[in-house]
């Protein structure tokens, strides 16, 4: 797929590819009036995939979340500011993604103003819009609880597709239990990997209204963040006593999307988790 001939009423001057994930092909692209843009496309992207990341990075932001600015948002491509690769100062990042969560969501579920991802048959309701990870559509209906959200949108979906539907029910039944303290629903990130945190800039989101610590959780999943993160954002919003317990329950789901999407160890591992807590 290649890049629009315009973006946002400017002629393209020039483009090349750039690293950019494994779902999207991703260029550096130069604009007549001198400057330089972000586009990610790709041929058989889902109508409306693109305008719902484009939704969730201005949610996020407004919830005091470093993102790109959104420039154009097409039907098949993203356009964002060029960012230039900087270190972050984890403090900052524990902070704003503190005051990000605190900023909250209407529900468990709930979509950003704005994403029109397309319906699919999954058997999402009317005023729904479906969680797209990759190639994944869940169900985002909204549910009273998180633990309801947890296990029926999020946990039985993805383990009936990779045969641990029997180990991964067992933990449903329990999450009333295991899930801590009722919180709120906190502005989550969705995918937020260490891939997903580009110096001080958070990217890629698959946002959501849901439990902060399932972002927490993913931040940890391939190697701990920086502890001065963790305690600066303690500092802001308080992590809830017994959070140390729940980060594997937390990271069953992310565990369970690569299971799907890569099988292998992933399975045995997500396996693992869930027995621990069935």
């Amino acid at each position: 797929m290649s890049v629009p001939s315009e973006i946002a009423g400017r002629a393209v001057v020039g483009s090349r590819p750039v690293a950019g994930g494994d779902i999207n092909d991703a260029y550096a692209v130069g604009l007549d009036d001198g400057t330089h843009v972000f586009v990610k496309t790709r041929a058989g992207a889902v109508a409306g995939e693109y305008a719902t990341e484009a939704a969730g990075l201005a949610w996020l932001g407004d919830g005091g979340a470093l993102v790109p600015e959104v420039v154009e948002a097409g039907d098949d491509f993203l356009a964002l500011e060029w960012l230039e690769r900087v270190d972050a100062d984890p403090e900052e990042l524990g902070r704003r993604l503190a005051q990000m969560h605190l900023s909250g969501a209407p529900r468990f579920g709930a979509s950003p103003p704005g994403a029109v991802a397309a319906r699919s048959e999954i058997g999402v309701g009317e005023d729904s819009v479906p969680l797209r990870i990759g190639p994944l559509v869940l169900p985002n209906e909204p549910a009273p609880d998180w633990p309801t959200f947890y296990g029926e949108k999020r946990l039985a979906p993805l383990a009936a597709r990779v045969g641990l539907e029997a180990v991964t029910d067992a933990v449903v039944r329990r999450l009333d239990q295991l899930c801590g303290p009722p919180e709120p629903p906190s502005r989550l990130h969705g995918d937020l990997w260490s891939g997903n945190v580009y110096g001080p800039y958070l990217i890629d989101p698959a946002a959501y209204g849901g439990h902060r610590e399932v972002d927490l959780a993913m931040l940890q999943l391939f190697g701990p963040p920086s502890p001065s993160l963790l305690a600066a954002y303690d500092e802001v919003a308080p992590r809830a006593e017994g959070h140390e317990d729940r980060v594997e329950l937390h990271q069953l789901f992310p565990l369970l999307v690569h299971a799907v999407l890569f099988g292998g160890s992933y399975v045995e591992r997500a396996e693992r988790v869930a027995r621990r807590y069935a």
